[in-house]
């Protein structure tokens, strides 16, 4: 830790954000652009401002610090909470959170917080209101469903609903044709490279690409992997616990879900995948296993393509064959 670098702890909610500053003084501001202002009168250059990622309510805070040129760090809120838990705390309050995060930069490597692009976040608004959009399609089918199963549906009640799940699909029609387009003007190499793969298509490699940010917020696939929250928890204490090994997710359920939907056309044509999930299967484990398996896989061979800029060769183990 550089013991010139001045953590300030930030507890956000909807309509404040507690701060508590290195000496252990406590703030708070309204979470809006003017107490955005006046907090700003308590930093410098060697300022490093920590907070939760707390839903939506951290981002204005996080984005004015980061165009000010103040550095910030947003945490995974689950790794703040076991600290806060470590500490055996009794009070929870927004101004005690506050200093316990200030405690937490102290002790722990914190990575800095990038944010995305203006491109990127409204690509990112375009994924979550198409995820909104199928979710409400699905919900009108079922009650299309429900209702031709009572035997004598109403004539009124079919037709509202018919208008508007074909409302719905043309605006997630339109929505997906804008992301594809944004998508291809940001990543047209990469979406070429993780569409060569058999079990990804267009739809995947383009929200693949979205959720990952172009798999440039990545290091290495097993970090990838860890945010997919698709690494497995092992179990084992001494000779009394041996629980069964299992992914941990916590990690992004979005992408895990997708590529999850994958699986089942990789294992049929993607050569890497089936040999993965017959020896799975071939051991007697789960077949669910065997796909979150295949997941794995999918996803570290996107990966590869997409850092390196070669496509998937089904021939070479390797995966990689030059554009």
């Amino acid at each position: 830790m550089d013991k010139d670098i001045k953590y300030f702890g930030i507890d956000i909610s909807h309509l404040v954000f507690d701060v508590t500053d290195p000496e252990g003084t406590h703030y708070q501001f309204k979470n809006n652009p003017s107490g955005f202002r006046k907090f700003a009168k308590l930093l410098d250059g060697d300022s490093h401002c920590v907070m939760e990622a707390t839903g939506y309510y951290h981002y204005q805070l996080a984005y004015h610090l980061l165009e000010s040129g103040i550095k910030v760090s947003v945490e995974n809120p689950l790794a703040v909470k076991r600290f806060i838990q470590m500490k055996l705390s009794k009070v929870k309050t927004d101004k005690s959170d506050s200093r316990l995060i200030c405690e937490y930069a102290k002790q722990v490597e914190l990575k800095l917080w990038k944010g995305n692009s203006r491109e990127q976040t409204e690509c990112l608004q375009m994924a979550r209101l198409l995820d909104v959009y199928t979710k409400q399609c699905t919900m009108i089918k079922n009650k299309l469903h429900g209702e031709e199963v009572l035997g004598n549906p109403s004539r009124a009640v079919v037709s509202s609903l018919n208008r508007s799940k074909k409302h719905i699909e043309k605006e997630m029609a339109e929505l997906e044709k804008r992301l594809l387009m944004a998508v291809k003007r940001a990543h047209q190499e990469v979406l070429t490279c993780v569409r060569s793969i058999p079990g990804i298509g267009t739809k995947t490699g383009v929200m693949l690409i979205v959720l990952t940010g172009g798999f440039e917020r990545f290091s290495s696939a097993s970090e990838l992997c860890s945010y997919a929250g698709l690494t497995p928890i092992i179990r084992n204490s001494g000779s009394s616990v041996s629980g069964r090994s299992r992914i941990s997710k916590m990690g992004n359920q979005k992408l895990r879900s997708l590529l999850f939907m994958c699986s089942f056309s990789a294992v049929k044509y993607n050569r890497a995948c089936k040999a993965i999930y017959d020896r799975i299967v071939a051991k007697g484990k789960s077949k669910k296993l065997a796909l979150i398996a295949v997941c794995n896989k999918l996803l570290k061979q996107a990966f590869a393509v997409a850092k390196s800029g070669l496509k998937y060769d089904r021939e070479y183990k390797s995966v990689l064959v030059k554009n």
